[in-house]
Order: structure tokens, then sequence, then C-alpha cells
């Protein structure tokens, strides 16, 4: 069933330790390490949990293999009690307390929490709270000493994922319409904080680094924004190493690095601690302000002026509103989020050095449609879920380091 993989390390690069495939199981929608075992939990929409063991051989297999009632969309596992949360397709989230040989999984409450597919839930330990959001557009928490159901808050559009802070009771819900819900929860009260608004995409993960309080949010606009909740400066930093939907989002804290996984199977690893310049404004106008041709709504101008008008397009590094010939240069401006070419204007280009153009992140190809990524610093490996129905584990030594 699954196979041990003996890679020669290479410079700088991920190094895929073993892989897990299984004719009869289908996509993974999480999966996580066993802590103090080599073994791996996982749910899939096939309806299944499974915890595979590390075998002798080197070869994993499952020693649980446990059906539900409805397809598996979400999972969190918590170490120290030892519980699982399975949040489910029909709304539903079921608890499950895991043996210590991990050989067993019991059965302990089941949470009526939504109408409809639920696609996050994060249990605390310290308050014994769980949170869940799903597709009914309402995100429910609960306090699972007795299963109570404290509270619920509905969201403008869908909730997609979720992170939550137990010191400070806030809530973060990526939502299907590009936002971000800031909810500060307490028992049966709620209070919306603020509306976060910078991707034009459904937001498809998110990371939350408590000690720096930051917000990381990956979208299926391809970008990633690094949100600075803790200044209360309303800073965003915009970060472009993606060719498709960023699906997973992880923080480094011992070496300050951020890594990203998307569809387009990159683990992109970002260097967070360099001073990174915020994302300027879009500026808005009528006209080229280089040229000052008219854009093709600037219908007063085109008639006086006898004129074609041109598409609006904006550089990336200052914001301003230029026309196609006024940007035709294109360059890299990592320090802005722009690890690829984009567009700027003439005065912009001429002003980027060598030196500025200088990469701050780096690229890997773990040929895999990445839908999920699961960490285990202690060890500096992580393991990938992907639209192949296989599970990769990987030592990441080579690339998380100072």
């Amino acid at each position: 069933m699954a196979a041990e993989i003996m890679t020669k390390p290479q410079q700088r690069q991920p190094i895929l330790l073993s892989r897990i495939e299984d004719d009869t199981q289908d996509v993974v929608t999480m999966a996580v390490f066993t802590p103090n075992e080599e073994g791996i939990i996982t749910v899939s929409i096939d309806k299944s949990i499974r915890i595979w063991l590390k075998r002798e051989t080197g070869q994993y297999w499952p020693s649980v293999c446990h059906f539900i009632e409805a397809p598996c969309t979400t999972m969190f596992y918590s170490e120290e009690p030892r519980l699982m949360f399975v949040g489910q397709d029909n709304g539903n989230v079921d608890e499950f307390k895991v043996s210590e040989d991990y050989n067993q999984i019991t059965h302990q409450r089941k949470y009526l929490a939504h109408q409809k597919q639920v696609t996050g839930c994060i249990f605390t330990h310290q308050n014994e709270v769980l949170v869940v959001c799903g597709k009914d557009k309402y995100i429910t928490w609960h306090w699972t000493k007795n299963g109570q159901r404290f509270g619920g808050y509905q969201t403008p559009s869908q909730p997609m994922c979720l992170q939550y802070d137990h010191q400070s009771h806030y809530v973060f819900a990526g939502l299907s319409n590009g936002e971000i819900t800031v909810l500060k929860i307490n028992k049966n009260e709620s209070q919306l904080v603020t509306q976060l608004k910078g991707h034009s995409g459904s937001i498809a993960c998110l990371c939350w680094d408590p000690t720096h309080q930051i917000l990381y949010s990956g979208s299926s606009d391809k970008s990633i924004i690094m949100w600075d909740i803790g200044s209360n400066k309303g800073t965003a930093i915009e970060l472009q190493g993606h060719t498709s939907k960023v699906t997973s989002l992880l923080y480094a804290s011992h070496t300050q690095q951020l890594l990203s996984t998307g569809l387009d199977g990159m683990l992109v690893v970002w260097n967070m601690e360099i001073k990174r310049n915020e994302t300027p404004v879009w500026q808005e106008g009528n006209q080229c302000i280089k040229c000052k041709q008219p854009f093709f709504w600037n219908f007063k101008q085109m008639w006086s002026d006898k004129t074609v008008g041109l598409r609006q397009h904006h550089c990336r590094k200052c914001g301003i509103a230029v026309c196609a010939s006024c940007s035709s240069k294109r360059t890299t401006i990592p320090l802005y989020g722009f690890e690829f070419e984009v567009r700027v204007c003439e005065e912009c280009y001429d002003s980027v050095t060598e030196e500025q153009k200088a990469p701050t992140a780096t690229f890997h190809d773990l040929k895999q449609s990445v839908i999920m990524l699961y960490p285990d610093w202690s060890k500096c490996r992580f393991v990938t879920s992907g639209n192949d129905r296989t599970i990769k584990l990987w030592d990441l030594k080579n690339i998380v380091t100072k």
C-alpha cells in the first residue's frame, strides 16, 4: 500500500521520504502526523478515517479504517487530549478519542453544527471550545465539555476556512467573496471586529502567527496577503508567487519563513525576516498619467481629441493609472511581493536596481496538485495530499533553515 522512497538529497530541495497510495481510498481532504509515532491520520471524501502506521519494512499500513455517514471535508486533531474532530459534507462534526497506541478510535460526540457542508473546524484545548464554519454562511462555536452550542454568526458569504486565537478569542474566517471576517466570541456573544478586503477571489486558506499577530491569507486569485493585525495600522502586504489557486499556508516561526502550496504543484518558501513594502493602492483616472491619452470610458475627451480610448493599466510599484504604451516594461519587484515579472511604468523600471531584483523566495516543484499541507516542525517535515489521491511525506531540512 505504501512504498519507502529513497531519494538522493539535493541542494535546497525538499526530499520525498515516502508516499502512501491506496486504490480503495479517494481524495484525502486532511492529513496530520501522529505525535511520538511514525504515523499519519487521514480523512477522505470516501467517508473514511484512517490511521497509517509505519512498519518495520518502511511501509505505511492502516491500523484503523473507520467509515462514517458522510464524506469527510475537514479534520482537526488535538495532540494533548488525543481528540479528533471530523467535519462532514452533511454539516455534522464527529468527535473521536484516539487510543494511545493509535490502533483504535472511539466516538465521543456528534455536533449538529451546520445545515450544509462543513468547511473548517478548530478546537482549542485551553478553552474547550470548538469553532466550526460551513457553507450555510454560518460560524458556530460549541463547548466540548457537554456539546452545548454557545452561539452562531452569519457571514456575508460562505466561510471557506478558519483560524482562531485562543488568547484574544478572535475568529478569522476566509469567505468565498474574497473578504475575511474578524470576529470576537465570548460564550453566547459575538462582536464583529472588522472585514478585511484585498483579495479578488475566494479565500482558500488562512495561517495565524500569534507571536507577531500577523494573519496570512491565500486565495483562488493566486495571491497571498500578509495582514498586520497587531499593529492596528491596517498594513497589508501582497505576495505573488503562484500561477494557480493557493491552497495551504504554514509559518515557520523558528526560521521566519512562510511556506505556501497551490494547485500549480509549487512549494514557495518566502523569507519573512526581511522588511517588505506595502502593496501600493491603485489610482484611478480618466486618462493616462504619463501621455494624457483618454481611457475608453472618457467619451468627452475622446470626442474632443478625435481619438480612440485606451485600456487602463496600473504600475505595480507606484500604483499610477497608465496606458499600455507607457507601461510596456516588465520587472520583478520582490520587496513588493512580486517574484514574477510584472507591469511597471518607465520611471519605476529605471528606479529598480539589480540588488532590489534579488529573489526573496525559493520555488520547489512538488509534482503534485497540492490541496493540503501539514507540518511536523519537531522533525522538520510535512505531509501533502493532492487530487491524485496520493499522500506524500517530505523532508524540509534543506529549505526550512536560516
